[in-house]
């Protein structure tokens, strides 16, 4: 009887066929809505971006307790969108003895960044001579920076809020950084 036969394994053929099939348009529709045009510009690297650290202001007028705040910037330099997947690398040294890196919790969101537009990290520390700052400590006009998973890093130097000289004077072995976000128009 290769009547009866044939239609079930027609049909076997056919229902892993179509199994495969949906499996296919099913992958293909996953990556259709979740894959965005930003998600696929390249890293932003450190050389194309040009980077600020400022401190905020009263920072170092002995108001606002014992935490201290700061904020990196980085404008992508380029016409071109790039994407910055992390935290970028911090750190700041006394010439080759003490040095204070920046770290983050957690697992940020990539942010898509356009040509010209900026991301901000905000930096919260211990002032040198707040109860329990410890004796660990930097005293800086500038740092080191690297664009997140870049391995050539930049220095920049440290601001006041006004964008005049600064000197970050900060305890502990790392400064805490919040999850790197788009700036708004004009910041």
């Amino acid at each position: 009887m290769p009547a009866t036969t044939r239609p079930a394994g027609g049909l076997a053929a056919l229902t892993a066929g179509l199994t495969l099939m949906a499996g296919l348009t099913l992958t293909a529709c996953d990556t259709t809505t979740t894959a965005t045009p930003d998600a696929t510009a390249p890293p932003c690297r450190t050389a194309a971006l040009t980077w600020t650290l400022s401190l905020l202001d009263g920072d170092g007028d002995g108001r606002g307790g014992n935490r201290s705040g700061a904020r990196l910037t980085a404008v992508n330099k380029g016409s071109g969108a790039c994407l910055f997947a992390g935290y970028p690398g911090l750190e700041i040294h006394n010439g080759k003895a003490d040095g204070i890196e920046g770290a983050g919790a957690g697992r940020p969101s990539a942010v898509a960044l356009p040509g010209h537009a900026s991301v901000t990290v905000d930096l919260r520390y211990t002032r040198r001579g707040t109860p329990g700052a410890g004796t660990w400590c930097v005293r800086q006009h500038e740092a080191a920076v690297t664009a997140p998973h870049d391995t050539h890093g930049t220095v920049v130097p440290v601001t006041d809020a006004h964008g005049k000289a600064a000197v970050l004077d900060a305890c502990g072995e790392t400064i805490a950084m919040a999850p790197p976000r788009r700036a708004g128009a004009g910041a």
